[in-house]
């Protein structure tokens, strides 16, 4: 029977809708018992201690999911296959660990058996799983209870809605600790150093900026043709302007500017550049992101982004034309 576009986008809708009522609902249901888990892996990290996830099937796939995103944000995290657990793998465990055991009915046998022998090797135990009636539930210290009302799939055999609620509500543990925990961009960035998301995060404007002879910088009592001249040689499409005693930044010259300034009329490049200069131009400091710049250039449609020490003085130039190089996203 071939594919017919009608109720194939029909299928697809009713798909995610009802994926979102699972969302929603898992959403409304949080409560104590999220707080109290959320406290639990606090204290775990707290002690220096890592977390634990297993699960089958596809909850071993959320599982490895959820340990990835722990790891990603300074949480200690590892998977523990139920199976081999039983074969020599219970040696990552450690007393004070906290295992976060996934299943959705909180029936799956493999790891249901795992909750006596964790407890012997002195670990709590945080129950993941849609049946708080389960014995999975019953035999832990803390349960994360998600809502399904109905799965996806048509047949009501493939986890679906099941599994997105699950992934949300780990994510959503992970983002409560992550905030609670204080971690900056910067603790982030430890983490991710390869990778576009690496060069968003450890990427400085010091890393990124023109500087030296690629600055043109002048005092704003120059000529307009004086500073033409100098951006001309730095090969520039602005100049930095200061004031003549200080060295602080008054205002900038662009291209714009000198396009607009020839406009008044013959003798205008004897003029002082101060008559045609931008005052009070946007600038970043020198150990800013370069995505911090980036947002700047967007916000305010600028091309060019003049850089600044503690003192107000230009010390380098961020060229917007430089940017997409740099692949900052």
């Amino acid at each position: 029977m071939a594919l017919q576009s009608k109720s194939a986008l029909a299928r697809a809708r009713a798909c995610i809708r009802i994926e979102s009522e699972a969302l929603g609902a898992t959403a409304r249901r949080l409560g104590p018992e999220f707080v109290a888990t959320a406290r639990a892996v606090e204290a775990t990290v707290a002690a220096g201690r890592k977390l634990i996830f297993s699960g089958i099937g596809k909850s071993a796939h959320i599982a490895q999911k959820l340990c990835g995103t722990f790891n990603s944000t300074g949480v200690s995290s590892c998977f523990l296959d139920a199976t081999q657990a039983l074969h020599g793998d219970l040696g990552l465990v450690d007393e004070g660990d906290l295992a976060i055991l996934l299943s959705n009915s909180g029936q799956t046998e493999e790891i249901v058996r795992l909750v006596p022998i964790l407890r012997r090797f002195g670990l709590r135990l945080v129950a993941f799983t849609s049946n708080p009636e389960s014995d999975l539930a019953g035999g832990a210290d803390f349960r994360l209870v998600y809502q399904v009302p109905r799965e996806a799939c048509p047949l009501l055999l493939a986890p679906t809605a099941s599994t997105t609620a699950a992934l949300a509500l780990g994510d959503a543990l992970a983002m409560v600790l992550l905030e609670s925990r204080g971690l900056t961009r910067d603790d982030f960035a430890k983490y991710h150093p390869a990778g576009n998301l690496g060069l968003q995060l450890l990427l400085r404007v010091r890393d990124i900026m023109r500087s030296g002879d690629r600055l043109p910088v002048a005092s704003e009592q120059i000529t307009l043709q004086d500073a033409i001249l100098r951006m001309t040689k730095a090969k520039s499409g602005s100049i930095a302007l200061v004031a003549p005693k200080t060295g602080k930044l008054t205002g900038i010259l662009t291209d714009g500017d000198f396009r607009r300034s020839a406009l008044t009329g013959p003798g205008f490049l004897q003029q002082p550049v101060a008559a045609f200069m931008t005052r009070s131009p946007k600038t970043i400091g020198v150990d800013a992101l370069g995505v911090d710049a980036l947002r700047l250039f967007e916000a305010h449609k600028i091309d060019d982004l003049i850089v600044i020490d503690t003192k107000g003085r230009p010390v380098g130039l961020v060229d917007g034309q430089d940017l997409p190089k740099l692949k900052i996203v």
